[in-house]
C-alpha cells in the first residue's frame, strides 16, 4: 500500500484522515505545518500528499510551488481547504496539484480521490512476456505438450487457489438455519475481503452494504479483519 503524508494544522482533521486511511491499509505520516512537511519530505518520499491550503506559517499553495521549483514534486498532491474558491483550486492545479477537496471532506470523496491519485502515480505494468514455441518440446504420440515452466507455475497456483476456495466454501448443512447462514455469510465476507485486499470501501460497494453496517456485520460474524488487512508500505 501507499505512504501518505497528511499536512493540516487542525489536530482533528489530521486524526480523522489518519484513522480512515490507516484503516484502508496505508501508512500515514502527519505534519501540522509547512516546516514539518518539509522535514518529512526530506526524510522520505511519500507516495501521496494531502495538503491543507490555509496554514499558519506557509500556506499550502506556496509550499506546493516551493516543491515544484526545487524538483521535489515527485508525488501526487491533493489540496484541501474549508475556505477554497475556484480560483484557488485552479491555481493549485496549475502548480502541480492533481485534485482539490473541499472541507468538510466526505469519506467517499476522500477515498475516491486517494485511489485515483495513486492509480495515476503508479508505474505502468510491463507487458507480459511472449511465450516462445521453442519452450515446448515435441510430445510423444497421444501426449499433450508440456507447459513452459512459468505457465506450469501459474496453472499450479490457480489450482491451489481453486482448491482453497472450494474448501472454504464447503458448509455443514446438518445444523440450525441461523448457524448455517452465519457460516455462509462469514465465508462470503472473508472471500470478498481477501479479493479486495482488505479494502472496506470496495467490499461495501461489492456487497451493497453501507460501510458502518458492514463493520457491525463483520464484528457480529467474528470475521478477523487483521488477517485481511492490507500490508503497510508501497
Amino acid at each position: 500500500m501507499a505512504t501518505i503524508l497528511v499536512v493540516d494544522d487542525e489536530l482533528g482533521i489530521r486524526a480523522l484522515l489518519s484513522e480512515i486511511l490507516s484503516d484502508e491499509g496505508h501508512t500515514i505520516e502527519l505534519a501540522e505545518n509547512a516546516t514539518q512537511a518539509r522535514a518529512v519530505r526530506e526524510r522520505m518520499r511519500p507516495d501521496l500528499v494531502l495538503l491543507d491550503i490555509w496554514m499558519p506559517d506557509v500556506d499550502g499553495v506556496t509550499l506546493l510551488k516551493e516543491w515544484g521549483g526545487a524538483g521535489l514534486l515527485t508525488m501526487p498532491v491533493i489540496m484541501m481547504s474549508g475556505h477554497g474558491t475556484i480560483d484557488t483550486a485552479v491555481e493549485a492545479t496549475k502548480f502541480g496539484a492533481i485534485a482539490f477537496l473541499e472541507k468538510p471532506i466526505t469519506l467517499q470523496k476522500l477515498l475516491r480521490a486517494v485511489e485515483q491519485a495513486l492509480v495515476k502515480a503508479a508505474p505502468p505494468r510491463p507487458a507480459p512476456a511472449a511465450v516462445s514455441l521453442a519452450m515446448y518440446s515435441r510430445p510423444e504420440p497421444g501426449q499433450l505438450p508440456p507447459l513452459p515452466s512459468h505457465a506450469a507455475a501459474v496453472v499450479s497456483h490457480i489450482a491451489g487457489n481453486s482448491h482453497a476456495l472450494a474448501s472454504e466454501q464447503s458448509f455443514e448443512l446438518d445444523r440450525p438455519l441461523r448457524e448455517a447462514r452465519d457460516a455462509f455469510e462469514k465465508s462470503y465476507f472473508e472471500f470478498h475481503l481477501a479479493k479486495e485486499n482488505g479494502s472496506m470501501t470496495r467490499v461495501a460497494e461489492k456487497t451493497g452494504l453501507e460501510r458502518t453496517h458492514l463493520y457491525r456485520k463483520l464484528k457480529q460474524l467474528g470475521v478477523d479483519l487483521s488477517r485481511n488487512k492490507r500490508g503497510a508500505g508501497g
